[in-house]
């Protein structure tokens, strides 16, 4: 039987995790800015799809993973020069000739540079967000041992509410970056949006990288 108050506890929890700014909400920021949402969609679902993923095997196979340092320190650097290069990508990205706000009147569709991430790139991703493993450690130790059952079915729980409160999270996210994008002029504008945003994205890794 589902504890409530667990439940309660895990979701607002989980909302407090997806919401708040970090990689992947910057990353979905700039997607939307520079394709748009339907373009940034693969990009959210695999975000929605591979935390989940990520936590469940963790926490059934892979907790000596997370008690190991040398594997905390190969991730920390792996993420970092992944999350660079993500900035450089988001630096670098043309703006999409379809996004009526930064097309040029009585121009030619121009060819848009670079793509956004797709699915599975996302969701590998997280395997080397190092805000999405600050999060699933401490959501494996929190809540997988308070559900009142097997701890298989607490962490399949878990990861189901997770996946749930991800979608609306990132999709406001993405809808925050298309907003943002209409109030844009220009192109050079729209660019140096995203050159923040990927600023943003080299700052995450600062406390990281400090340990």
């Amino acid at each position: 039987m589902i504890d409530w108050t667990w439940l309660l506890s895990t979701s607002a929890f989980a909302v407090a995790m997806s919401a708040t700014p970090g990689p992947n909400n910057t990353m979905v920021v700039a997607s939307g800015a520079t394709y748009g949402f339907a373009r940034t969609m693969p990009h959210m679902l695999g975000i929605a799809a591979g935390f989940p993923v990520m936590l469940i095997m963790l926490g059934t196979v892979g907790l000596p993973l997370l008690a190991d340092p040398r594997v905390h320190a190969v991730l920390r650097w792996v993420g970092a020069a992944y999350l660079l290069w993500l900035a450089w990508k988001i630096t670098t990205a043309d703006p999409d000739p379809g996004t009526e706000s930064v097309a040029t009147p009585g121009a030619a569709t121009p060819v848009t540079s670079g793509r956004p991430l797709g699915f599975l790139q996302a969701a590998l991703f997280q395997w080397v967000n190092p805000k999405a493993w600050i999060i699933a450690a401490g959501a494996l130790a929190t809540y997988t041992r308070d559900a009142g059952g097997a701890s298989l079915a607490a962490t399949l729980l878990l990861a189901l509410v997770f996946g749930f409160v991800a979608i609306p999270c990132v999709a406001l996210w993405t809808l925050i970056g298309v907003g943002t994008a209409r109030l844009l002029r220009s192109r050079r504008s729209v660019r140096l949006f995203n050159l923040a945003m990927a600023g943003l994205l080299v700052a995450s890794l600062v406390p990281v990288l400090a340990e």
